[in-house]
């Protein structure tokens, strides 16, 4: 199924909804129009795939894969994967934003809602700070540390255990894993400091909800 054909399943899924929760019609909480209303929709949908995207392949998509891939394929498929999901959460964090800031303009928030914009605008930074520097920089010296790996004849095994043995004694390629090792530590941090983010506004989310 290609991508237009799951858009529109969803979209079909999504209006359909509206026959089992017809209040959604009302537009709003207080009769604020369809502009709000849209714009609720539109930052819950983004919040949840952004959160959900995360979730998946940080504690379940990668692992799984890490412990049944040769060891440069799943780089390899990890350096793909990753540029189109920060460009999603990308997308995704910059809806929740401009549908936050619409729907809570500065002068009129809260206190909380500051912060909630805050959040929301950090989980922004990350991701664009993954997107457009972190990641290109591991796909690099990825595609080089793989290279002198290939050369000594190893990353075809699953898992660390000859790259560490084999690192110590090469010192070129102890010296690229410590210098890929460190980009990737900033990566992960900026990861979890946009999914951290994303954790501390679904509690806002949670005590909006009447369920």
């Amino acid at each position: 199924m290609g991508w237009a054909a799951r858009f529109l399943t969803a979209a079909s899924f999504l209006a359909a909804g509206v026959l089992f929760a017809p209040q959604a019609l009302r537009l709003g909480r207080s009769g604020d129009g369809a502009p709000a209303a849209a714009s609720r929709l539109a930052h819950l949908l983004a919040f949840a795939i952004a959160w959900g995207a995360a979730l998946w392949v940080s504690s379940v998509g990668a692992s799984v894969m890490f412990k049944n891939l040769p060891r440069h394929q799943f780089g390899s498929l990890q350096g793909k994967m990753f540029h189109s999901l920060f460009n999603l959460h990308v997308v995704c964090s910059a809806i929740s934003v401009a549908a936050f800031a619409y729907l809570h303009p500065w002068k009129a928030s809260s206190t909380i809602e500051r912060y909630q914009l805050g959040f929301l605008i950090l989980a922004l930074g990350c991701n664009l700070s993954n997107l457009l520097v972190f990641t290109p920089m591991m796909v690099e010296m990825m595609t080089k540390k793989y290279k002198m790996e290939k050369d000594l004849g190893i990353g075809t095994e699953v898992g660390y255990s000859r790259n560490v043995e084999m690192a110590k004694k090469s010192p070129a390629l102890a010296a690229m894993k410590w210098k890929f090792r460190m980009i990737h530590v900033l990566s992960t941090l900026a990861s979890l400091m946009a999914f951290g983010s994303l954790a501390m506004h679904s509690w806002y989310l949670s005590s909006k909800l009447d369920l």
